[in-house]
């Protein structure tokens, strides 16, 4: 349980209720065959999964810009597959990533059910590292941005969570304090350590299968959340 009483709960996004890996993966068979790049689809993501990661930790700590993160993630993974592709082609992907992503909307197993558990006891709200006009589509597509009241992402905060200013600023948006929040993600360093510098409660969702670990509560399932709120 937690130290405090709690009336505000944080979520954010991607690996947390909005299954990326899912959507992410249909939504390369779509534009790979739009625009007849034969690749083995399974081959590709088992690269470009890690990749994607270690360009968006690059891209959370303002080491490389958005449109550095969106061409490099597929430069690197084609180049280590040997798959021969001129720059030009890689940024219309890269266009065609971001138009197509959102509209495959594969939410993770008991998000809808938890949302409906938690809406009429706490104030929801989203705190999301992505891009602004992506993750608006993504809760409007996926039907469940009814549930949160209070929407900040990182473009709009002008940092990257761990930064503090992006959890103070959602603080301040909610009209709440930190001892009364709680944080609930899938990153322990850009979600669980972000937040609790600032003394929000956390609960780390373990989608990515990390070691154990005694930071905070770890959840595997979404409908574990019913056990601490």
């Amino acid at each position: 349980m937690f130290e405090s009483r709690v009336t505000d709960v944080f979520f954010d996004l991607d690996h947390t209720l909005w299954d990326f890996e899912k959507n992410s993966a249909l939504t390369f068979e779509k534009i790979f065959q739009n625009h007849n790049v034969d690749v083995n689809l399974k081959e590709f993501l088992r690269v470009y999964t890690p990749k994607n990661l270690e360009f968006w930790k690059l891209y959370g700590s303002d080491k490389i810009t958005k449109e550095e993160l969106r061409y490099l993630r597929l430069r690197v993974v084609f180049d280590e597959i040997q798959y021969t592709i001129s720059d030009k082609n890689i940024n219309l992907l890269s266009e065609d990533y971001i138009k197509y992503l959102s509209s495959f909307n594969y939410l993770f197993s008991g998000t809808i059910e938890i949302l409906e558990y938690l809406k009429p006891k706490y104030n929801l709200h989203i705190i999301t590292n992505g891009f602004k006009e992506v993750q608006e589509k993504k809760l409007k597509n996926s039907g469940i941005e009814g549930f949160f009241i209070e929407i900040i992402d990182s473009e709009t905060a002008g940092v990257k969570k761990p930064n503090p200013i992006i959890f103070s600023a959602a603080l301040e948006k909610a009209k709440v304090t930190a001892e009364k929040s709680i944080m609930i993600g899938d990153n322990l360093e850009a979600d669980i350590l972000g937040a609790q510098a600032l003394g929000i409660q956390t609960l780390h969702f373990n989608s990515h299968k990390n070691p154990e670990h005694n930071i905070c509560p770890i959840i595997n399932h979404l409908g574990e959340i019913k056990t601490f709120l």
